[in-house]
Order: C-alpha cells, then sequence, then structure tokens
C-alpha cells in the first residue's frame, strides 16, 4: 500500500459511551442540514456508535428534539420551522431504520440483488473479485487511493466518499456489488450489512431506479478539490472528466425491455410474525427469571440495552465471535466472510468495557452456556437482534443443551429495546420513500415541545 492518509482526513474513533455521548452532544442539526454533502461538512459522526447499540436511534431522535427545544422551536408558531431545520437529520435516522427493516425481511437475502441491474449489462459480466490495485491503494487516481487508504487506515468514510469509491468500483472497473460490500464491512467501523449491502445495491442499481454516477466536477465541488490538485491523471486520463450524458453513454447500455422488471421484495410480514434473521422478544408466558446472565452482543454495546435495564447487577457476559471476526462466519454473514480488520475488533473490545459485563473471544454459544453455569443461572437474557447470525447462535445455544433433561435447559429470553418509531402495521418496504411517508409523521409526533 503506498502512501497515507492526510493528517487532515484522520480522526481515531474511541468506543464507548464517553465518545458517544461526546459526539452526540455536539451535533448541530442545522449546520448538518446545510453541508452534509461535503467532506468538511458538519455530519455527525455518530454512526459507528449507533452500529453497535452504544447509543440508538431513539436516543439520537430526543437528541434532535431536545436541540430544538433548546433553540427555541418549542413553540406552536416555531415548531414547523424546527421540523424543516432538523427534517435531513431526522430523514437520515430514518433511512437506518429502513434498512434494518428490509434487513428483517430479507435476511442473507441482502446479498443477492433485489431487482435487475439498470445498467444494461448482464450481472454475471462483474468481475466477483477485488482488484489488486485498488486494495493497495495504487490505481494512481489521487481520490479513489485517498478513499481505500482511509477506509483500512481510520475505519470509517464519509457518505459520499463511499459512494465514490463504490461506484467507481461498480460501473467503472465493472466489480460485482457484493465484491465491494465484503470490503466495507471488513473495515468500516460502523459496518452494518444493513447499511451496506442495501446502499451498495442502491448505487449499482439492483435496488433503485438507474446507478449512481459521478463526476470530476462533482467531485470537486464536495470535496473543495483536495484530490485534483496534484492528481497525476488530472485533465490527463482522468476516467470522471465527462459529462454526465458521456458517462452515461461511456459506461452502459440500455437495459432489454424485460431487464427492468423489478423483482419485488420479500412480501412484509405481519406486526406479530417473527422476522427473518432476528431473535424474538420473550412472549411474556413464563415467570422471570431470578438469576439469569445476561448475553450483550455487538448490536446493543450500551446502557439502553434493554437486558441491562431489566436486570441491573446481573453477571453480564460480551463474547468475541471468533469465528465471524476471523472470517468463518460463511459469505452472507455480518463480515461478508472476510476477517474483521484490527480497528473493527479494538472498537468492539472498547465499547463493551464501559459496561458492566465480562469480555471473551471464542465461540459464543459454548461461552454463554459456560458462563451461565458458573453462575448458577436460570435463563440466559438478551436483546432483539436483526442479524441472521443471532439467530444462528440461539439454535446452537439450543442444540448443545438436547441432552441435557428439560428442567435443566436454559432458556434463551429476548428483550426489545426502544424503537425508532412505532407504527400500527408493517409498512410498504418496497422503496425508502414508501416508508417515510408512513413513518415520517409518526417520528415528529413524537416531539412533544415544553410551551405546546
Amino acid at each position: 500500500m503506498t502512501g497515507r492518509v492526510q493528517a487532515s482526513e484522520v480522526q481515531q474513533w474511541s468506543g464507548g459511551r464517553g465518545a458517544a455521548e461526546a459526539a452526540l452532544a455536539a451535533i448541530d442539526p442545522a449546520r448538518y442540514g446545510s453541508s452534509r454533502n461535503h467532506l468538511d461538512g458538519a455530519v455527525t459522526r455518530l454512526s459507528p456508535y449507533i452500529r453497535h447499540g452504544v447509543l440508538n436511534l431513539a436516543e439520537v431522535r430526543d437528541a434532535v428534539f431536545t436541540w430544538l427545544d433548546e433553540h427555541s422551536y418549542n413553540t406552536p408558531e416555531r415548531r414547523p420551522a424546527g421540523q424543516q431545520l432538523a427534517g435531513k437529520l431526522i430523514n437520515e435516522l430514518g433511512w437506518r431504520d429502513y434498512w434494518q427493516r428490509l434487513w428483517q425481511q430479507l435476511g442473507d437475502g441482502i446479498w443477492h440483488d433485489i431487482e435487475p441491474l439498470k445498467t444494461g449489462h448482464a450481472a454475471a459480466s462483474y468481475n466477483p473479485e477485488l482488484p489488486a490495485d485498488l486494495r493497495d491503494a495504487r490505481t494512481g487516481l489521487a481520490c479513489i487511493d485517498a478513499f481505500s487508504l482511509q477506509l483500512q487506515e481510520i475505519g470509517w468514510l464519509h457518505n459520499h466518499a463511499r459512494m465514490w469509491l463504490g461506484s467507481y468500483l461498480v460501473h467503472w472497473r465493472r466489480v460485482q456489488w457484493q465484491a465491494g460490500a465484503r470490503w466495507f464491512l471488513q473495515h468500516l467501523l460502523d459496518g452494518d450489512p444493513a447499511s451496506n449491502n442495501l446502499s451498495w445495491q442502491w448505487l449499482a442499481s439492483s435496488f433503485s431506479s438507474k446507478p449512481y454516477l459521478f463526476n470530476r466536477a462533482n467531485l470537486e465541488r464536495f470535496s473543495s478539490g483536495r484530490y485534483c490538485r496534484g492528481c497525476p491523471k488530472a485533465g490527463r486520463g482522468c476516467p470522471f472528466e465527462a459529462s454526465y450524458d458521456v458517462l452515461q453513454e461511456r459506461l452502459f447500455r440500455p437495459p432489454a425491455p424485460a431487464d427492468a422488471v423489478p423483482i419485488p421484495p420479500a412480501q412484509a410480514r405481519s406486526a406479530d410474525a417473527a422476522p427473518a434473521g432476528a431473535l424474538t422478544a420473550d412472549p411474556g408466558n413464563r415467570p422471570s427469571p431470578r438469576n439469569p446472565v445476561l448475553w450483550i452482543h455487538g448490536e446493543a454495546l450500551g446502557p439502553a440495552n434493554p437486558a441491562l435495564r431489566a436486570h441491573p447487577g446481573q453477571p453480564a457476559l460480551f463474547v468475541l465471535d471468533a469465528p465471524l471476526i476471523e472470517g468463518h462466519g460463511g459469505p452472507a454473514s455480518s463480515s461478508g466472510g472476510l476477517p474483521l480488520s484490527p480497528n473493527r475488533q479494538r472498537f468492539l473490545q472498547e465499547c463493551a468495557a464501559t459496561l458492566p459485563l465480562e469480555q471473551r473471544r471464542g465461540v459464543v454459544a459454548q461461552e454463554l452456556l459456560t458462563f451461565a453455569h458458573r453462575h448458577g443461572a436460570d435463563a440466559i437474557v438478551t436483546s432483539t437482534a436483526v442479524d441472521p447470525r443471532f439467530r444462528a447462535i440461539a439454535a446452537e445455544l439450543e442444540a448443545l443443551q438436547q441432552k441435557q433433561p428439560a428442567a435443566a435447559r436454559l432458556p434463551l429470553i429476548t428483550l426489545a429495546p426502544e424503537p425508532f418509531v412505532m407504527l400500527e402495521r408493517p409498512p410498504d418496504l418496497g422503496r425508502f420513500s414508501r416508508y417515510w411517508r408512513r413513518a415520517e409523521p409518526a417520528v415528529w409526533a413524537g416531539w412533544r415541545p415544553r410551551n405546546s
């Protein structure tokens, strides 16, 4: 790998609740709304904490409402202006909730094209492997190489940089989006298969009406020209130096009529049905455990974890999932079948270290049972999870106890966290706009201005 990340782009994330609360206190919804698309804009940098439940969406939503109250948008006449001012940040929180709901619906299907590509090229014509020059940051394109370095050295990229890097990989290099998705999950501190994979599908056009493109003018505008200055290919072979019409003609061909027919996602389940890949909440038909141990997993590493709230002071365990972090969780797993980077492992451990729990590394189900038996537990309590990996672990827990008498088996009780938004019936997830028409009014209905 050549070169280093520029000093201005370096920001190591510290894991844990203290760092998350500091970042949350610094949000400015007004500046975010006006500058978020610029690499130097006032983005929140909350995503690594949200991804691992150090902060949940409900907490961030309420912090936005508090900011509006503190800036005097809590009167009836100023409330519409406040909603407009903070609307984009609330909208972005909605995107994450939407992706999570769609992951619940599709499970490991998020690794497969939801719809046919709109590029005019057959899916089989895309290379399944990540190009070595991209991974090694030696494409000769200053912007692309800088993004590759920042991804791998820091573990975070601005959303616009992710879009540019993804578009280059899929449309200019003709590589399958799954290769990029796996690469991102390996390194991103906020690597979440839902937001990650479905965003890749959006730019690739397997879950959108058209492929996402950018050109040099777009890059220069939102990066303040930092990459084009001094780039060896600027003006002499820059592949992005063209109008959108020219790039469209250069990169794509008109799709055949049959290719334009979308493949609909799986049908939405009823409100009381178990989503694919999610651990279901405890139905409440069994006595409350008197001496449970708590399983704290990587989606809920914050004090809002309902297991910690329901059973304060009980022994709790976080297990670094060895098969997953070593890349043996399978190609459709949370890591895409690649080992998690040291940065990702460090961040997880730092987040867990701020909670009252023990940490181990190993096979999760085995470690949980050993921990539970050591503490004489009568149940294992955890929080609901969207990731199919957790359902697999729950099945392994059950399988490991099959040879024990029924009375000696430890039940797994799962508790649901506070949702971002409560909806009376499952929304249409075919597109974000359909979901948001239902969700947005319900989100804002939860804001209760103090002086109204």
